[in-house]
């Protein structure tokens, strides 16, 4: 395929294939469409998801690797073990939201712009109020918010979406702390969507796209997680 497929802006129940993404740019399958709860929920649960900038239509995309984290696998280094035990930060679940959203969407001394607009942080937190999005948060001793995690949970995967950190490792205690629960209430993957070298120290695997596809088609819905607010 050598240009996107075009979807009218209605909700969409039904992605194309996403074997039919394109190979330049690597996974660019679809242009179009709605941002809202079930348009969103089909993408994912295909193992699509939307990635464009405030200039640009929605794009929807499923790159030919992907970065797959297992919940279980999730590195702990000697330095993130001490960490973990001065106990100093607090990790919370789906307590800020919004706030996480925000955070990750301001520009940093490495980014100047972002992809999350002003229209995906209202769609996501729309998916929020309806329980299939999740936010992990990190609280310094001064109970500010100093790093986290969101994404998106269909069938029994969460979807990574965007971290931040304020302070030196606020957003890999988010994700070890995501994994070991996730690991408890039976999730076994995390979907990273596009490989790093960061994601692969903590663990991921790069993995063909069929294979997400594949673990998607035969996944059977997680009823302790799906469509609930989480709590510790």
């Amino acid at each position: 395929m050598h240009e996107p497929i075009w979807l009218a802006p209605y909700d969409v129940l039904a992605f194309p294939d996403a074997r039919q993404a394109m190979r330049e740019p690597d996974g660019l399958l679809a242009a179009g469409a709605n941002l809202s709860v079930i348009t969103l929920k089909s993408a994912y649960e295909q193992g699509i998801f939307p990635w464009f900038e405030g200039n640009q239509p929605i794009l929807w995309w499923s790159p030919s690797v992907r970065a797959l984290l297992p919940t279980k696998a999730v590195h702990v280094s000697k330095t993130m073990q001490k960490l973990i035990q001065q106990e100093r930060f607090t990790v919370t679940v789906d307590q800020a939201f919004a706030a996480v959203v925000a955070a990750c969407a301001k520009s940093t001394d490495t980014r100047t712009s972002t992809w999350i607009t002003e229209d995906m942080r209202v769609a996501y937190c729309r998916l929020h109020a309806h329980g299939m999005a999740h936010s992990v948060e990190v609280w310094d001793g001064k109970g500010q918010l100093c790093g986290g995690l969101y994404g998106v949970f269909v069938k029994n995967l969460f979807c990574g979406e965007s971290m931040f950190s304020q302070v030196a490792n606020a957003s890999k205690l988010a994700l070890i702390w995501l994994g070991r629960f996730l690991a408890k209430h039976g999730c076994c993957y995390i979907d990273c969507q596009l490989p790093t070298a960061h994601l692969t120290r903590m663990g991921a695997k790069n993995v063909p796209r069929e294979t997400l596809l594949s673990i998607l088609a035969t996944m059977q819905p997680n009823t302790r997680l799906i469509n609930a607010a989480w709590a510790t």
